[in-house]
């Protein structure tokens, strides 16, 4: 029995979330579903995060023990081979029996996509949240870079448990423009419940001249109220979790 780590991508529009529902799809419930026909016996695999419903995945990482005889890349196999359509596995690897992709993480990146339009695009809204009118970059890029620091980020999210602080800290955040639209990119060492969607909905508020600066920054440093609002979903992916070097992974001969 050894324990391995795997990085899982999903396109998150027909799953209810991550976590396990009864009676519903979820990702968890299909990857389970997929390592019992392998010979899994465990009760819950482990994660990195639990993204929510609609909300996809290029870097989700997760756990789980299993009994496999045989090299890491046929378990890779093996598990895309089981895996739905909407599902796959890019990377297998094991790792030291006591990894937990949650609690040894030291940052996760998010990446949130943003085009504009004044009509609808059924073929890019999957991924994207059409917003209109334009928001300004530069107003964006503002106040990213306004968002980065440790602070109580109580005006954009609820904690992850009950009782829990809501204090985080942000390491990085930036918009930047390209062909296909607005990309907003963050990273921190923790998120609180909705703060990556609410950040995303604010930032595209104060670029169309919604919201001002000031009242952002009050917002930051007091917790001020701001308009209420959430960026859809289907913009947001969960990109890399990152762990202390040496952590997650065996060396290999």
């Amino acid at each position: 029995m050894a324990r391995y780590k795997a990085i899982l991508r999903y396109d998150g529009t027909h799953f209810a979330g991550f976590q396990r529902q009864a009676q519903t799809r979820t990702v968890q419930s299909e990857f389970e579903r997929a390592l019992r026909k392998l010979g899994w016996q465990g009760v819950s695999i482990l994660a990195a995060g639990r993204t929510d419903t609609g909300v996809h995945a290029s870097g989700q990482v997760i756990a789980f023990d299993i009994d496999w005889p045989h090299p890491t890349q046929s378990l890779l196999k093996a598990l895309n081979t089981e895996l739905p359509e909407d599902m796959a596995v890019s990377a297998v690897d094991l790792t030291p029996a006591d990894f937990h992709p949650r609690y040894m993480a030291v940052s996760r990146r998010y990446h949130y996509r943003v085009f504009c339009a004044a009509e609808r695009n059924p073929l890019r809204e999957r991924f994207a949240w059409r917003v209109w009118p334009e928001p300004q970059i530069q107003m964006l890029v503002e106040a990213a870079g306004m968002t980065k620091g440790v602070r109580d980020y109580t005006a954009f999210g609820a904690p992850t448990r009950p009782g829990g602080h809501t204090i985080r800290e942000v390491q990085y955040a930036t918009w930047h423009e390209d062909e296909d639209g607005l990309n907003f990119e963050i990273t921190a060492n923790a998120f609180l419940y909705h703060m990556v969607r609410r950040v995303t909905f604010i930032h595209v508020r104060i670029g169309q001249g919604l919201v001002s600066i000031d009242d952002y920054q009050q917002a930051l440093e007091c917790g001020k109220s701001l308009i209420s609002g959430l960026a859809p979903p289907q913009g947001l992916a969960l990109v890399e979790v990152i762990y202390p070097p040496g952590s997650d992974t065996l060396a290999t001969n």
